[in-house]
């Protein structure tokens, strides 16, 4: 096979955004309730989620439907199926995909057991009636069901699968996407960090294993989500679903010319590991190497956007993987400690955080760092502050072993 010396990979941007969460549906309420540090945290109502324990978190408002999206779909959609819909309408518009060859775009969603609230309901009310069970459930308890609203939906005529990592799905979804573009299997590639509906079940089997918060703020519910605090306890779970749209530089040019930021590096590896647990080594090894596929050393990075759940261990071995990569002088908040941990989303709905800081150059708060871990580190704690943004880390991370990076550079011409 012949060399080719002058061969350069084309330069992949973000083009759109979408993004709904407990504090606002769309980017302009999300970014204005984010820097404002406001957020929904409370008892957590929903049915499917209410059991013999109360369980605090952030649920959505009531959903806004864009005219576009088809009654027809939403009527047998999960809440994840519509939330999906919903958000993907905000990126496809605002990346004026209407104009793009539909064979040439592609989806990957992040996640997997997205609809488990709604799986656990069904079989409450027909256990002891299974042949009314509805025929749609037969689609509906499958991800790809994700995959076929959307594509239906929008006419996506590329590629389209669901990826699960855990709470890194986001991420991944969002690397995969970049590969995909390099690669030619698609012009556009939609990236997507799906609601993950979850259940009493997993409230409970997630607390008992010591990753959820406990009931030790159960009286003040707006003080539970503490990540990085020496008060934090675990996660606290929040609903949230993220989209960006993703293509290269110079089909975005010719198309609109406008850009939220170039995706410079990135890296995903495994620690070999089954448990929870998280791994500094992990840690470190993908953020060196994000670091070097964007050409960048450690003090050229601005800002981090952490993982940060709150998770008692694994808050300590970030920190001391940031610090370690010597990222330390960089600014850093927590996104979880205003809308609490979207498993599934959470990594997407980071990335659209940092986006809308970048673009805004300022910082959002973190809600109650009161007694930061790291005192070496550049905290932005309880209020916005101003700061030019041009390189950025975000990092995330998954169950079974997964860790993630992803360096971004603000996009100049901007948008």
């Amino acid at each position: 096979m012949r060399s080719m010396p002058n061969y350069k990979e084309p330069e992949l941007v973000i083009t759109g955004v979408g993004v709904t969460s407990s504090i606002g549906q769309g980017k302009t309420a999300f970014a204005s309730a984010l820097f404002k540090g406001q957020h929904a945290f409370g008892v957590m109502q929903r049915p499917g989620r209410k059991g013999e324990a109360s369980f605090i978190g952030a649920e959505l408002p009531s959903l806004s439907y864009p005219e576009a999206i088809s009654k027809r779909l939403l009527r047998t959609a999960s809440l994840s199926g519509q939330v999906a819909m919903v958000t993907l309408q905000e990126a496809w518009d605002d990346a004026q995909l209407d104009h793009v060859d539909p064979s040439r775009i592609g989806l990957v969603i992040g996640g997997s057991n997205f609809q488990q609230r709604e799986l656990y309901q069904t079989y409450e009310t027909y256990r002891e009636k299974m042949y009314f069970v509805p025929p749609t459930y037969g689609l509906s308890f499958m991800d790809t069901d994700l995959c076929g609203l959307c594509t239906e939906q929008f006419g996506i005529q590329g590629l389209a699968y669901t990826i699960g990592g855990a709470s890194a799905s986001g991420q991944v979804a969002i690397i995969q996407a970049m590969e995909a573009i390099q690669a030619n299997r698609v012009d556009v590639c939609i990236a997507m960090g799906a609601l993950m509906d979850i259940s009493y079940l997993e409230c409970q089997a997630l607390r008992s294993l010591g990753a959820m918060g406990s009931d030790r703020y159960a009286d003040e519910p707006a003080m539970a989500c503490r990540p990085f605090d020496q008060m934090r306890d675990g996660f606290i779970y929040g609903e949230s679903c993220g989209v960006i749209v993703i293509e290269r530089s110079d089909f975005a040019m010719k198309r609109q010319g406008k850009s939220y930021a170039k995706l410079t590096g990135w890296d995903m590896g495994m620690d070999r590991n089954r448990n929870p647990n998280p791994s500094y080594e992990g840690e470190v090894r993908v953020i060196k190497r994000a670091l070097e596929k964007a050409k960048l050393s450690p003090e050229k990075i601005d800002y981090i956007n952490p993982h940060g759940t709150g998770s008692v261990v694994g808050d300590e071995i970030e920190i001391k993987a940031i610090q370690d990569c010597n990222l330390s002088h960089a600014y850093i908040n927590a996104t979880k400690s205003i809308i609490g941990h979207g498993l599934s989303a959470a990594g997407t709905v980071e990335i659209i955080a940092t986006l809308l800081q970048m673009k805004e150059s300022r910082l959002h708060p973190t809600r109650n760092l009161e007694g930061p871990i790291g005192v070496n580190c550049n905290w932005v704690k309880n209020e916005p502050i101003p700061a030019v943004i041009h390189n950025t880390i975000n990092l995330s991370m998954g169950f079974g072993g997964i860790n993630t990076a992803i360096c971004m550079q603000k996009y100049e011409s901007g948008i």
